[in-house]
């Protein structure tokens, strides 16, 4: 028709397009706590490159920024086996403008396309299944079956002495940057357990290990206490139990 014609712009496209680009021209920063200061808590979208190779896409929104998400990641790849986090890398992009396409799925498609992401879709960053997923195996492919959590990494708590097994244990749930699930006074309860509550420990001598603290509050705590590794987490429960897929830290006698 003269002096008319449509048009249809297609921005979901034009804006993968640029950012491959814009991914493909920056430099990576090593994914430490140091170097996120500056992040913005905006939306955007990222990557994680693990010896230099991408292993994760995510994107965040201006609730879960981009700074608390690479933070949260920092803190995944800490006391791994077979991982350290100063091998791992960050490149992060803020979007001021997303469409309603799916801009993860699409760019996971996209570099998926020329060699695997392989810490997407494998429960990287993922919270605690709780209790009833303890006995559950995992994907022989899955970021915690590839790096397990490293129960012999130093750690250092400033436990004050005299101190109970349960302040103890509460200073190593803040410590550790994975789970640390202990049992509480009841279903439900957040009060902690009264042998927990009862019960003075000591230290180990410094410098100590996760498994070294563990050992040192099993041997003070009452018979029928049990703490136990598993890929993602470490459990102490007061029971006497084999995990097919866990192995036993320590018992109390």
């Amino acid at each position: 028709m003269p002096g008319y014609r449509e048009f249809e712009f297609d921005l979901p496209a034009a804006l993968l397009r640029n950012l491959v680009e814009v991914f493909g021209a920056m430099a990576a920063a090593p994914l430490l706590p140091g170097n996120l200061v500056g992040i913005p808590e905006t939306q955007g979208v990222y990557q994680l490159l693990l010896r230099g190779d991408l292993v994760y896409i995510g994107k965040t929104d201006a609730e879960a920024g981009l700074r608390k998400r690479l933070e949260r990641h920092a803190r995944t790849i800490q006391h791994r086996v077979k991982l350290e986090p100063a091998e791992v890398a960050f490149k992060a992009v803020r979007v001021f403008v997303f469409t309603a396409m799916d801009l993860e799925t699409q760019l996971i498609k996209h570099y998926g396309n020329i060699a695997p992401v392989p810490w997407n879709n494998s429960g990287f960053g993922s919270n605690d299944p709780g209790r009833e997923r303890d006995t559950t195996n995992l994907k022989p492919e899955g970021f915690d079956a590839q790096y397990p959590v490293d129960i012999d990494r130093g750690i250092e708590l400033g436990l004050p002495f005299p101190a109970t097994a349960a302040l103890a244990c509460t200073l190593l749930k803040e410590c550790l940057p994975y789970t640390f699930r202990v049992e509480n006074a009841g279903r439900g309860s957040r009060r902690p357990h009264p042998d927990l509550v009862n019960t003075q420990v000591v230290p180990p001598p410094k410098p100590y290990t996760t498994r070294q603290f563990i050992e040192a509050v099993l041997k003070r705590l009452p018979p029928g206490w049990q703490a136990t590794a598993l890929p993602s987490r470490v459990i102490l429960y007061k029971e006497q139990r084999a995990y097919a897929f866990g192995t036993v830290i320590a018992r109390s006698d």
